[in-house]
Formats: structure tokens, sequence, C-alpha cells
């Protein structure tokens, strides 16, 4: 009795469906008169590709996708880089080693490509920073952005500055964080910047002014669309829970 039920609603779900979506009438037919096969053909033929190429849909397979291959990425990088190790393929199969946390083997690729005309290539010594920084050897990360900045004076990288902003902060360097975290939250798209600029007051003793930039930041994701919401989501989370603290 129970998968009957089950069976009728997901009849009466798909019938909806294509009354709501304006498809043909026909499929009501072949739902009703063929329960099983007619629910299992509509959802093949006119649901499922409209998942598929859905944002939320996409988002759902790859989440699948990388539970199901969690090295999927990471293989077809380190292959294309095993047929042609180009700077190209170097920057991607050392970002996939970030991702995963490999911050040696993601510095070693990235110092590799420092070579010929790519030896001050600022996305190379960019990665080597991001992957100092995640072997808290952060007196390398300043050393390497300012050597990335001497280099390629034209360079605009917001990333990059924050993530010299944070080093600054490691190194307990407060007034020249202070300095860049100020100059990063007037002109960072996105709500990082203004994230860790709060951590760093908050730490310097300045709760009123971090609890305002957390609250501004919380403020901004009531307002913005799902979109804005989806791709912040865990530093919203981060930021209601600092402000729970």
């Amino acid at each position: 009795m129970p998968i009957f039920i089950l069976s009728i609603l997901i009849q009466v779900c798909f019938v909806i469906h294509v009354v709501k979506t304006g498809r043909s009438t026909t499929w009501i037919w072949i739902i009703v008169m063929l329960p099983l096969a007619g629910s299992i053909a509509y959802f093949i033929l006119e649901v499922y590709p409209e998942l598929a190429s859905s944002r939320t849909g996409r988002k759902a397979g790859n989440k699948v996708q990388s539970v199901l291959n969690p090295n999927k990425d990471l293989n077809e990088a380190a292959k294309n880089y095993s047929i042609a190790p180009t700077v190209h393929n170097t920057i991607a199969l050392a970002e996939e080693c970030l991702e995963k946390g490999m911050f040696q083997q993601a510095k070693d690729l990235y110092s590799k490509g420092l070579t010929g005309v790519h030896q001050s290539d600022p996305e190379l010594l960019f990665g080597i920073a991001k992957a100092d920084f995640g072997l808290k050897s952060y007196t390398d990360v300043k050393e390497t952005l300012d050597k990335l900045i001497d280099s390629n004076p034209d360079y605009k990288n917001q990333d990059a500055h924050l993530l010299y902003a944070r080093a600054l902060e490691q190194l307990k360097d407060a007034i020249s964080a202070r300095h860049e975290y100020e100059a990063l939250h007037q002109y960072y798209t996105g709500p990082e910047a203004t994230f860790y600029y709060a951590l760093f007051l908050k730490s310097q003793g300045e709760k009123d002014k971090a609890k305002e930039l957390l609250s501004g930041i919380l403020q901004k994701a009531k307002q913005s669309g799902r979109y804005f919401n989806d791709l912040y989501k865990d530093l919203i989370r981060q930021a209601k829970d600092e402000l729970s603290r």
C-alpha cells in the first residue's frame, strides 16, 4: 500500500509539473495510463535535462561527483601535466594541490614554473605565496608578494592584496596589517576582506568596530539574492558565529 500511494503521489507531482511548465498534455495521458513507465520516461526526458542545465542541478551534480570521485580533477590535472608540463598545466595542477591541502607539492610545482620568460610570472609567484600561507611560512609569503609587486608594478589582484594583509597580521605587524585591511575594505569585491578585517579588529580589542563590520556582512546577505548567499554561504555562517561569541 505505501508503494502504491507513493506511485500516486509521484504521478500527481509530475502531472502538476506538466501543467505548470506548459509541456504537451500528451505527457499527462502517458503518466496516468502508464504509472511507472510513464513517470520514469517523463523524468528522464523532461525533468532530468532541466535539472542538469540549471545552476542548482549542476551544483548537486558536482557534489555527487566529488563524493563518488573526490580526486577526479586532481587526477585529470596530473595527467595533463604529465603529457605537457606547460605553465598553464603547471598552474592547474598546483591549484588542485592547494584545494587538497597539499601545500608543499603546490609550492614545488609553482616554483618549477619560474623559469625563462616566466621567472617573474605574477600568477606563479602568487601561487607560491598561497602555498606558503598554507604552510604557515608567513615571512616567505610577505617576501614573495613583495617580489611580485617589485617585478610586476602594474599587477592588480585583490586576493593577493588580502593574502598580504593576512600575512602581516600573522607576523604581528599590526600597524601595517591595519593599513592594508583599511585599503582592502574600501575596494574589495565580496565580503572576505571585511570579514578578515573584522577578525583583526577583534584581536586588537576593537570589538564594537568588528561587530559593526560583521553585522554589515549579514545585512548585505539579507539584501542580496540567492547567488550571493550560495557563493558566500560558509563565510556568512562564520560571521554569524563570530557575532554570537
